[in-house]
């Protein structure tokens, strides 16, 4: 009697690009980053490039992947494990670009992701379940962070001095800095550059605070 053939599992769409994702993620990087540090158009990775305008999947090419795995320090063997469907550890955060992170309608008044504009990634030490990432583009933030770098910020962490946090005004504003003091009256922050003058809010004028938690370097 012949046995039957295993059937085989074709490779679909959703998980090539779950697999650079993982990639992605594995390097400290968001798509996005990834794309930029392999030498690719910053846009190649994001997910509005995946489904063409007319409903069609777009897969990446050969080279891509092959500048992406490059630039990862990463195998064609360690990629073929992440295209598996448990290679990942089912855990994500919602990501923005830091660029996007002043506008009113990104986050709800208690400083949570709200609104268009998030994607998702995987995220090592997410053990707040309110957690989100923030992709840093350009070198405002350098030289503590660089372009392509994420940071994971925690609402649930208890900010303490001389953390790192994200700190946005009821102006719109948001900010990176180092907590230096923080009363009932008054938040007191460093900038990441050193040579920068401190900043003092008023505490009314705070919408809120949250500690990074992890950066990828």
């Amino acid at each position: 009697m012949v046995k039957q053939a295993k059937a085989q599992r074709m490779l679909t769409h959703d998980q090539i690009w779950a697999a650079l994702d993982r990639l992605a993620a594995r390097a400290g990087l968001s798509p996005s980053g990834l794309a930029k540090r392999a030498g690719l158009d910053p846009t190649t990775f994001n997910k509005s490039k995946r489904v063409t305008t007319d409903g069609r999947e777009r897969w990446p090419s050969t080279e891509s992947i092959a500048k992406a795995l490059a630039a990862a320090e990463s195998s064609i063997e360690f990629f073929a494990r992440l295209i598996d469907d448990d290679a990942g550890d089912g855990h994500t955060v919602p990501l923005l670009g830091f660029a996007q992170a002043g506008l009113g309608s990104a986050f709800d008044e208690k400083g949570f992701p709200s609104g268009k504009g998030w994607s998702e990634i995987a995220l090592p030490n997410a053990e707040d379940s309110r957690a989100f990432a923030l992709g840093i583009s350009g070198n405002t933030l350098m030289p503590a962070y660089r372009d392509g770098d994420v940071i994971l910020v925690s609402p649930g962490t208890p900010v303490r001095k001389g953390n790192r946090v994200v700190v946005k005004t009821k102006t719109g504003e948001a900010m990176v800095a180092t907590l230096k003091r923080r009363t009932a009256k008054a938040l007191e922050l460093q900038s990441l550059d050193a040579t920068q003058a401190e900043r003092t809010l008023a505490a009314g004028d705070v919408a809120w605070v949250a500690r990074i938690v992890w950066a990828s370097q």
